[in-house]
């Protein structure tokens, strides 16, 4: 038997349950009447977007991998004019500070986890931390093969130093989105790491990443 309808139901209760909006209660007549106001925020009878390739078959699935190929590339370049006539030599290690400044210290590991990369490549950004000043290590008092990462004050600074550009750099990312479509671009996003995220934590090979994925992950 299925419950598709029922799974379904689930992942709107649960949608509603994590909705920032305080203007419902969160029982069952907040619950229906927050129904009530997404069927009226949604566009009656909205046609679907068009896509270049469409008409030729080209599916959803892969303009989407198209688009964020893209945005991740726009962001690139936008990153790069907030640090021009920096110290800084890569997106990559102001994101790490601003993780390590709002986070806390932590492990090599972890922080590399946390940015979503590869061990080699995470180890070369730290090491560039190291030799400017900006982070500091320590060993693990838990395991002392492990090494402790944290933002220095001169990292604080160089972070600082370059705060606004970077802010302006974020800003310019989102483009012309109303404030309606940032909150409902980052509840698809969210959606997506979710997804990803355990997957990607699992450090499997690429001959079995996507037969693994297929079979375990997707509906």
């Amino acid at each position: 038997m299925k419950y598709n309808l029922v799974k379904d139901l689930i992942n709107l209760v649960e949608e509603f349950e994590l909705s920032k909006i305080n203007t419902f209660s969160k029982d069952i007549e907040g619950f229906k009447k927050w129904i009530c106001s997404e069927k009226k925020k949604a566009k009656p009878n909205a046609e679907e977007p068009y896509w270049e390739g469409k008409e030729k078959g080209r599916s959803a699935e892969s303009i989407i991998n198209t688009l964020i190929v893209h945005l991740n590339r726009y962001a690139k370049t936008y990153s790069k004019a907030a640090i021009h006539d920096s110290d800084f030599s890569t997106q990559e290690e102001f994101i790490y500070l601003i993780n390590l400044k709002a986070l806390g210290a932590m492990t090599k590991m972890e922080l590399i986890k946390k940015n979503i990369q590869e061990k080699s490549a995470g180890i070369q950004i730290i090491n560039r931390l190291l030799q400017q000043g900006w982070v500091e290590q320590h060993d693990s008092a838990l395991d002392k093969r492990s090494k402790i990462i944290g933002i220095s004050e001169k990292g604080i600074i160089a972070l600082e130093k370059q705060m606004d550009k970077i802010r302006l750099a974020t800003k310019v990312v989102t483009g012309n989105l109303t404030e309606t479509e940032k909150v409902e671009l980052i509840r698809l996003l969210s959606k997506l790491e979710d997804f990803h995220q355990p997957i990607f934590a699992e450090n499997l090979a690429s001959s079995e990443l996507l037969d693994k994925v297929v079979t375990q992950y997707l509906p």
